[in-house]
């Protein structure tokens, strides 16, 4: 009867273990879900950093950013539209990074259009 005894404990103890790793594991692979409020700050929060760089890239006095688009999502800044030379590109990707609060910027959908051909006629 012994024997039984301590085969049963030793099956509860196995199972017990067996369930607390389950669950540490689980808790830990499991990011807490972002709360409405926070992820409304967050949408405020990236529309006000896409406004300032709207502003900084219309302030530039050498290039016309007016057909850029920009959208921001945590921080970083998704430039598309098109622009005139490969310069501007360069130029657009480095008056973003330089806005606060920018933490990187994407120009993988800022295309090159020369002389707005692509954009119905020209005047």
């Amino acid at each position: 009867m012994s024997c039984r005894f301590q085969g049963s404990g030793f099956v509860r103890r196995s199972t017990a273990a067996l369930l607390v790793a389950g669950l540490l594991s689980a808790s830990c692979s499991s990011t807490p879900p972002t709360s409405p409020a926070a992820a409304a700050v967050q949408s405020d929060a990236d529309r006000v950093l896409a406004d300032r760089v709207y502003q900084a890239l219309n302030a530039d006095p050498i290039y016309f950013f007016r057909h850029v688009d920009v959208r921001v999502s945590n921080g970083v800044a998704d430039l598309s539209g098109y622009v005139w030379t490969t310069d501007a590109i360069y130029r657009a990707r480095q008056i973003a990074r330089g806005v606060p609060g920018v933490k990187r910027v994407v120009t993988s959908r800022l295309e090159l259009e020369r002389e707005g051909k692509a954009n119905g006629v020209t005047r």
